[in-house]
């Protein structure tokens, strides 16, 4: 077990190593929207149509669900004037830019990224699923029946906020996405520790637990009052996920022969990491609507099924095996 542990330890080092790397290359965020073309149109356009009876006349023909999710005037303009800049570029031959660090997106409706915001929602459903699956499958007795429906409901919010952000990117939208999604990778970390530690020694996964709860306050609280820091959140989130991925992987290995699941988790944490490398290809939209960001999430959505089915797998045989009064694994 000793020298599985260094070469996982290893092996995750390597490869937290190359991807810390490639989040830290330098990229131009923003390079459109700092176009003095950007900002001479979103200018002119404001001050053309976002007061006295012109505004009064957007107001009056905007869609209600526009209004309902927060599109004023000014956005109207950054949104048209950012397809201008953007067309200016192509017929110049140069690359698509970003705007406020985003790729142009085709707005659909009230939603500004509508590949994602899709996938998010086919996440939280996909999860939503198979958490009634889980629950229907597995009696409440199960050691760990109320961890497992707990990690549900904090991904179910995430997915939810997820899912939010990318139909309309606000300042508060943007940060429930990011700390709820950094809540769900820190559970993820209670949950394994429950599972491999916990169940036979309840103060360790108690002590973990209010560790976690320290680091998701203090990490919310650092970005919130201090510097909204996206290379740290990212460095910050891909090193939990390698720990994560290290323990479950080193947990499935050791009980290779005793339980003949054990595969579906290895498969699951496997996939979720490799899947999430996507983001790294960071390409303009595809007809203006599939990014990379977006190809991730949908990837994701028939892991839940997997993941639960690993679940649902592992809680019965902990039922069992309290039944019977053997040790837990």
């Amino acid at each position: 077990m000793a020298s599985c542990t260094h070469r996982c330890t290893t092996v995750s080092l390597l490869a937290l190593t190359v991807v810390l790397q490639l989040l830290s290359i330098p990229t131009h965020a923003s390079q459109g929207d700092k176009e003095p073309v950007y900002r001479d149109c979103v200018k002119q356009c404001v001050r053309t149509n976002c007061t006295g009876a012109r505004l009064r006349g957007f107001q009056s023909t905007q869609p209600p669900y526009m209004a309902l999710t927060g599109w004023t005037c000014r956005d109207d303009c950054r949104y048209q004037c950012m397809w201008t800049t953007v067309g200016l570029y192509q017929a110049e031959g140069y690359r698509v830019p970003q705007f406020h660090g985003k790729w142009p997106f085709a707005r659909f409706l009230c939603f500004e990224e509508p590949a994602s915001a899709l996938a998010s929602l086919l996440n939280g459903l996909a999860c939503l699923l198979m958490l009634l699956r889980y629950r229907s499958a597995v009696p409440r007795q199960s050691p760990m029946y109320h961890t497992i429906t707990a990690f549900s409901l904090v991904s179910l919010n995430a997915w939810f906020w997820s899912t939010v952000f990318h139909t309309r990117d606000t300042y508060l939208t943007e940060k429930m996405d990011y700390f709820c999604a950094s809540a769900v990778i820190l559970y993820s970390i209670y949950l394994c520790c429950v599972r491999t530690l916990g169940l036979r020694r309840p103060g360790v996964s108690s002590m973990v637990g209010v560790l976690l709860i320290l680091a998701f306050t203090s990490h919310v609280s650092y970005l919130t009052f201090v510097s909204f820091d996206y290379g740290y959140n990212m460095a910050a989130n891909a090193t939990i996920g390698m720990i994560n991925l290290l323990w479950w992987l080193c947990w499935c290995w050791q009980n290779r022969r005793i339980l003949p699941y054990w595969w579906k988790c290895g498969v699951v944490v496997l996939l979720l990491h490799g899947l999430a490398l996507l983001e790294l290809l960071d390409f303009p939209p595809l007809f203006w609507v599939l990014d990379a960001h977006a190809v991730w999430h949908l990837s994701t959505v028939p892991v839940h099924f997997l993941f639960y089915s690993f679940l649902i797998d592992d809680s019965l045989h902990l039922l069992n095996t309290e039944k019977t009064g053997v040790k837990l694994e």
